[in-house]
């Protein structure tokens, strides 16, 4: 118990670190700590559901959460999408590596192992498309939020094909995991054809 609470806590801070650094030239302080408040408290919300009834959820419930208090200070705040969407998405993968770098630890699971190196990559993967998509002659818009679709579309895909071959995953849901992650990829590569239409 005591592992899994600071494990929490250093994902947190992490995530909060990142998402501050990700927002700090646009807003102030103050208003990135109240949209991190959202989230934090949707993702807590939906993990605490998914401890009491769905315990198989957890990751999908947690993250739902996350995502309803990002749309709650969307519009309670007044942010702008692409970017502090980038800046949920990105946060949010090193905080994720480390439940699945604890699970492998404690349970020997070389999946879970396997699942943190995939994250620790798509994470990496984030800096270099952070770093070099304007460079990207077809991305004509140039705007910020491509890194974090991109990786957001690459880090679903990387799920629906392991769910596609049964590879046992932490947090996987069977079936529905396909169907889920399958969607939500689709999601993420439409917001970024149309980000990489749209004119700044």
């Amino acid at each position: 118990m005591l592992v899994n609470i600071l494990v929490s806590i250093f994902g947190i801070l992490i995530f909060l670190f990142l998402f501050w650094k990700r927002l700090k030239e646009d807003y102030s302080p103050e208003i990135i700590f109240k949209v991190c408040f959202y989230i934090l408290v949707g993702t807590g919300a939906g993990w605490a559901l998914s401890i009491i009834l769905f315990p198989v959820w957890f990751f999908w419930l947690a993250f739902s959460g996350g995502v309803l208090g990002f749309v709650i200070a969307f519009f309670l705040l007044k942010v702008k999408f692409y970017e502090t969407l980038e800046a949920f998405i990105i946060g949010f993968l090193p905080w994720l590596s480390l439940i699945f770098l604890q699970n492998s630890v404690e349970t020997s699971s070389l999946s879970s192992f396997l699942g943190f190196l995939a994250i620790l990559i798509l994470t990496f993967v984030s800096y270099y498309f952070d770093t070099h998509y304007k460079k990207f002659n077809w991305y004509r818009s140039g705007r910020i939020g491509f890194a974090g679709l991109a990786t957001a579309g690459l880090f679903f895909l990387t799920r629906l094909i392991l769910a596609i071959f049964k590879v046992p995953v932490l947090s996987f849901v069977g079936i529905d995991e396909i169907v889920i992650s399958g969607i939500l990829m689709i999601v993420s590569f439409v917001l970024l054809f149309n980000l990489g239409k749209s004119k700044k």
